[in-house]
């Protein structure tokens, strides 16, 4: 995955696969201090991700200044992310694209589980 610097923040673009359905979303925050990963609530509904309503919980994202937002948290099954495939991967949907102009916030929990490798002087992800 390439990396672009736009306004000092590392985006990327990646694709993601859901029950046999791909999208590909365009401006994704590389977030190192980002806990969770979350990503647009509208835009993953295109690959079959819905709010779990029933196994899945509200909780507040807070930004800098300690703005919060509510998302959704929930386990997502059989979900690939960059090529990675995760068997279950716990994650947020919310209103990012409205609010903050990403199509997600791609998270250490994410990079942890991957073992994800941001190379800065090349711009683009190893794992």
């Amino acid at each position: 995955m390439k990396i672009r610097l736009e306004n000092g923040l590392p985006i990327a673009e990646l694709e993601i696969t859901h029950n046999g359905k791909t999208i590909v979303l365009e401006n994704v925050l590389l977030d190192t201090g980002c806990a969770a990963t979350i990503f647009d609530t509208d835009l993953l509904a295109e690959i079959d991700v819905e709010l779990d309503i029933i196994n899945g919980k509200s909780k507040r994202m807070y930004g800098v200044g300690g703005y919060s937002e509510l998302c959704y948290e929930q386990n997502v099954k059989n979900v690939e992310i960059d090529g990675q495939k995760l068997d279950l991967f716990l994650m947020q949907l919310g209103m990012t694209k409205d609010l903050y102009d990403f199509d997600g916030i791609l998270g250490i929990d994410f990079m942890l589980k991957t073992g994800m490798m941001i190379d800065f002087k090349e711009l683009v992800i190893k794992y």
